[in-house]
């Protein structure tokens, strides 16, 4: 078996525990979507796993390797990042592809408040009006359990770094550089233009922007203003029914 295979087989096995997809007969969905297991649904991202690392599912998990390594293969400079990770499996993937494929000079950012979603600032971000993300406990993962989550895979490393907090309160001082991959799973309006007004500017041309939860009106919203506002042109890619991608000029 060559590298190269090797490191695909490693990839793939990777994605698939973060998913649970190889004991996935045994996943099941929250009560509230009442309904049993659904495979097409869970490689979608339509479901909220009990047991899985990550909700994001395999159409989308397969839409971040494509961009990682297309950066690579470019030589796109910047490290990676996810804003809004709940239990960290995309973000364990980002590192576990950064491993395998030995790269050492990029970082995995992993930006959380770790208590959940914040609640809604009517007054200030109307679009976020009504929203009930807040509520919800099973969004609420605490920092101690994601790093937990990275260790299960040995892949908590010194490549990997945790900003705690509000995005509004955590990103604007990050010191982060470049970023070659901005993925984007704030849910919000609010929390989804925090991460744009304080990253887009940092991703280097050629590097991607990822948003998970398009689908979403209030991160909707966001998105088509603040590309409206700064006159951002590229065509927005569909992943699945839920999300979208474009790479920076």
């Amino acid at each position: 078996m060559d590298v190269e295979h090797a490191q695909a087989k490693y990839l793939e096995l990777l994605k698939r525990a973060i998913l649970f997809e190889i004991w996935q007969e045994y996943e099941t969905d929250l009560a509230w979507w009442n309904h049993g297991f659904d495979r097409e649904r869970h490689q979608k991202g339509e479901i909220w796993p009990q047991i899985a690392h990550s909700m994001i599912g395999r159409y989308r998990m397969n839409n971040l390797q494509g961009c990682m390594t297309s950066v690579v293969k470019d030589n796109i400079p910047g490290d990676f990042i996810e804003t809004g990770v709940w239990r960290g499996g995309a973000c364990i993937f980002m590192s576990g592809f950064l491993d395998v494929m030995g790269i050492t000079d990029r970082n995995v950012w992993v930006a959380d408040s770790f208590e959940g979603l914040p609640k809604p600032n009517e007054e200030k971000y109307p679009k976020d009006k009504g929203d009930t993300h807040h509520t919800v406990d099973y969004l609420r993962v605490s920092l101690e359990d994601v790093k937990h989550n990275f260790n299960k895979y040995d892949l908590l490393n010194d490549n990997v770094h945790f900003l705690k907090g509000w995005f509004k309160d955590t990103l604007p001082s990050a010191p982060i550089e470049q970023l070659a991959i901005l993925r984007l799973d704030g849910d919000l309006y609010e929390s989804t233009m925090d991460s744009l007004n304080n990253l887009y500017d940092k991703v280097s041309p050629g590097g991607y922007i990822i948003i998970d939860d398009f689908i979403l009106p209030g991160c909707n919203a966001a998105i088509m203003d603040y590309r409206a506002e700064h006159h951002i042109t590229e065509p927005l890619i569909p992943i699945d029914s839920m999300s979208v991608y474009w790479r920076k000029k």
